[in-house]
């Protein structure tokens, strides 16, 4: 049977390991087992997102509505734009698989970073397009500028902060490198993590509001995944010019957001101080990583996520992250990525401990 050409030399993007395999193939107790590996909020989800779903749970045979009406509602509410500038997506990868259905064709080019999400190329190459990438290792605006004027790509991807290293570009860089392009490239601005970055620092807060009023050719992704808690409901949405998401709309399949989910991510937004609670927690767990990685001469990259990277010099990356699943601890291996490090998910305080408890076993 033969199927798309395209799909040849395309690799299956790797999901991090779920709970249930590391239970079947090691014999690990399930209480036992600490996933760092998908990036999830280890405080779960709001209370109030549980008692909402509870309560919806009966009317589940129901199709959504497919107009979305409450959550396109509460967003755009949330970031002062009109509905009309609103898709959603189940999780903010689809809205990245309208984006490349909708504007490539066979041989454009689409340019990203060296090292970053996975499924920006996936949905391009399927689409038949080049991909093209800046030569350094973290995002840098001359880089895409330079590389931009020479090829001419009919997208580029921008992701702040980024997927899988950490790292993030200041606002006014992101809109330098959007300054330079021309009306006609689509420009996704992936801000999956944004919760995270602008806790952190708000000279990288990107308003979506603002954005595609500076850049009609730009269109802001976002995500209940993270902060929010929702990663196995699968809701993201994008926020765009009018025209642009129009032509998302035609490649959009009906009824795309179960209802559950998207009620659920209706009842998280009503809930910030979950999500702000959530940031918090992060980061000040995130020190004892960063100190760890001083104290044992680990190298990383400073993080603007609810995850950091760390790189081997003498060790494999994927037998050190091999000697962590044995024990129950799952953690992101990038050797996928050309990289012998890994990308470790923080956790809560305890699944923190278990961490550095077996990772100092593996070192030694």
């Amino acid at each position: 049977m033969k199927f798309n050409e395209n799909l040849e030399n395309l690799k299956v993007y790797e999901a991090g390991k779920p709970i249930e395999l590391v239970v079947r193939e090691f014999g690990v107790e399930p209480k036992d087992v600490v996933k760092l590996a998908s990036n999830e909020n280890p405080n779960g989800t709001s209370p109030k997102v549980v008692e909402a779903v509870r309560d919806f749970a009966t009317k589940m045979y129901l199709y959504p509505d497919d107009s979305y009406f409450e959550l396109k509602g509460a967003l755009a509410s949330k970031f002062n734009v009109d509905e009309k500038n609103i898709i959603l997506g189940a999780g903010s990868d689809q809205v990245l698989e309208f984006a490349t259905k909708a504007k490539l064709k066979e041989g454009d080019k689409v340019l990203m970073n060296k090292v970053t999400f996975a499924m920006y190329e996936i949905y391009a190459k399927v689409c038949g397009a080049e991909i093209v990438r800046t030569d350094g290792l973290l995002h840098n605006a001359q880089q895409f500028k330079t590389t931009y004027d020479k090829l001419k790509p009919a997208i580029v991807f921008i992701c702040v902060p980024n997927n899988p290293l950490g790292e993030c570009m200041t606002r006014a860089e992101v809109y330098d490198i959007l300054s330079h392009l021309d009306k006609d490239t689509l420009a996704i601005v992936d801000c999956a993590y944004m919760e995270y970055a602008a806790y952190k620092n708000k000279d990288v807060l990107i308003e979506p509001r603002e954005l595609i009023s500076k850049f009609p050719n730009a269109v802001y992704l976002g995500t209940f995944s993270k902060a929010y808690g929702l990663g196995g409901m699968r809701v993201g949405y994008g926020i765009g010019e009018e025209s642009v998401i129009k032509a998302f709309y035609k490649v959009r399949p009906p009824f795309n957001v179960a209802n559950l989910s998207a009620l659920a991510a209706l009842a998280a937004l009503k809930d910030e101080e979950f999500v702000r609670n959530s940031v918090e927690q992060n980061f000040e767990e995130m020190k004892r990583y960063e100190e760890f990685a001083i104290e044992n001469g680990i190298e990383t990259i400073d993080s603007y996520t609810n995850f950091i990277t760390y790189f081997f010099k003498d060790k494999s990356s994927k037998e050190v992250a091999d000697a962590l699943l044995k024990k129950g601890i799952i953690v992101r291996d990038l050797t996928s990525y050309a990289l012998n490090g890994i990308r470790i998910t923080i956790g809560s305080s305890t699944q923190n401990d278990r961490f550095f408890e077996e990772f100092k076993k593996v070192q030694c």
